[in-house]
């Protein structure tokens, strides 16, 4: 088939977009509420996680949690379970088609299908002015996969034991009791915190740049149904050289489990799963 000329060429290219998930329909989150809760909420449990390695931590329904930097510009990679079934885990794929490609203030952290509800809502974030740069970058991201060794030994030839994958893998498997070949399945694809990405204009590709994060800033969300968490303080630093690196500067983040005051979120309870009734698709 020949291709078409330049004027018809020009002409497809110029139909408008569509948006594909118009969340204006979704439930908007208290916010103005949400912060105040948290201005008088009480610091419960902490947890450090050192460079290049990940912990897990838990967060009640109703209560809040922070990552934080701490000592300098860090990225980590997050994932997220509810904690009484660990089949309902973050859906950075949904995330991304609901939000976008990052996410902030006023965002939600879905859950897989079928279950497709909140585990988690961002109710502060401190590099919220950051928006996207002349570069097409912005910060959290829910587009990048996390560093694994596989990638790592498809590109390099070498084996390496502390990208984000394994980082989570181990501290998933010490928590849960399990080995590491049946804690690693659990593994998810991440939330990419205070991790400054974007795509490149000419050609597509997925590039990071360095960080805008600095100590004392955070990302707070609040936790909607009981969570099991495991970040991981990623070995590239604040991700502005190299991806999986023992020669980046890395830096250890904090995550600040925080309990609001009884009554402060008003009538907030844990939201539903999905409505979907999957007797009528047989």
């Amino acid at each position: 088939m020949p291709q078409p000329d330049a004027e018809e060429q020009a002409a497809r290219r110029a139909v408008p977009p569509v948006i594909c998930y118009p969340p204006e329909t979704l439930p908007e989150l208290p916010l103005t509420r949400y912060a105040e809760a948290l201005e008088g909420a009480k610091l419960v449990d902490s947890v450090t996680v050192p460079p290049r390695e990940a912990l897990t931590f838990d967060v009640p329904a109703g209560h809040f949690f922070r990552i934080v930097s701490v000592e300098g510009p860090q990225v980590g990679d997050l994932n997220l379970w509810n904690a009484a079934d660990l089949s309902e885990r973050f859906y950075s794929g949904k995330t991304r088609a609901l939000h976008g490609t990052h996410v902030s203030t006023g965002d939600r952290l879905w859950s897989a299908f079928p279950h497709l509800r909140p585990l988690a809502s961002v109710v502060a974030d401190t590099l919220d002015w950051y928006g996207i740069d002349a570069h097409g970058g912005s910060v959290h991201d829910v587009i990048g996969t996390r560093c694994d060794p596989y990638t790592a030994h498809l590109l390099s030839g070498q084996d390496y034991h502390h990208c984000c994958h394994s980082n989570l893998t181990r501290a998933l498997a010490d928590r849960l009791g399990l080995p590491l070949a049946e804690a690693e399945p659990h593994v998810h694809d991440v939330l990419n915190v205070f991790m400054c990405t974007g795509f490149t204009r000419d050609t597509g590709q997925y590039f990071m740049k360095a960080s805008p994060v600095r100590p004392g800033d955070a990302l707070t969300c609040l936790a909607e149904v009981d969570l099991l968490g495991a970040l991981s303080a990623c070995p590239g630093g604040d991700c502005g050289s190299e991806h999986s690196s023992d020669s980046a500067p890395c830096y250890p983040l904090r995550v600040e489990i925080l309990a609001p005051e009884a009554g402060a979120l008003g009538e907030w309870q844990s939201p539903a799963r999905a409505g979907y009734d999957r007797s009528h698709g047989r």
